[in-house]
């Protein structure tokens, strides 16, 4: 019976740092917008459509972009999604870059919610995963880096 309280305790433990872990601490603290990477029209206000045109892919790759960026994932991605093609709650990262708009992954990072409501690809991929992507409270220029270190997962430099 105490072996079952245990693991109780523990499961619950765990349960929890996990879900603090994917919230938002410091909403009202968010760095301000890279104006090189975003054009002037594009702010920070979550629900915002990315179109094209708001986002200026360069190349080389930013390198502190890629570690922000990977610095993100760690914290907010991993748990759902590998940097393979693999699965594991949603789809994995390889490819997504040759794949997708810049546009659309930005979109499905800052506004799952009207890209789940309005977009075919979204909605299949809804249907395949069987989980809906939570709302992680990226800011468009958080979202920025995690494309920069996805760019970086497919090859690109």
């Amino acid at each position: 019976m105490k072996k079952k309280t245990i693991w109780a305790t523990l499961l619950i433990v765990v349960s929890t740092m996990f879900f603090v872990a994917c919230v938002d601490k410091n909403p009202s603290q968010k760095e301000p917008l890279d104006t090189q990477a975003l054009t002037s029209n594009q702010s920070e206000v979550h629900g915002k459509e990315i179109l094209p045109g708001d986002i200026q892919i360069t190349n080389p790759l930013n390198a502190q972009w890629v570690a922000d960026g990977k610095a993100i994932y760690d914290v907010k991605c991993q748990s759902c999604h590998k940097l393979t093609d693999e699965k594991l709650v949603g789809p994995g990262w390889k490819g997504v870059t040759k794949q997708r708009k810049p546009e659309w992954i930005m979109n499905m990072i800052t506004n799952v919610d009207m890209m789940l409501e309005k977009d075919p690809a979204a909605q299949k991929l809804l249907e395949e995963c069987l989980v809906r992507m939570p709302n992680q409270n990226l800011t468009t220029d958080e979202a920025r880096k995690v494309l920069e270190f996805q760019r970086s997962n497919d090859g690109e430099k």
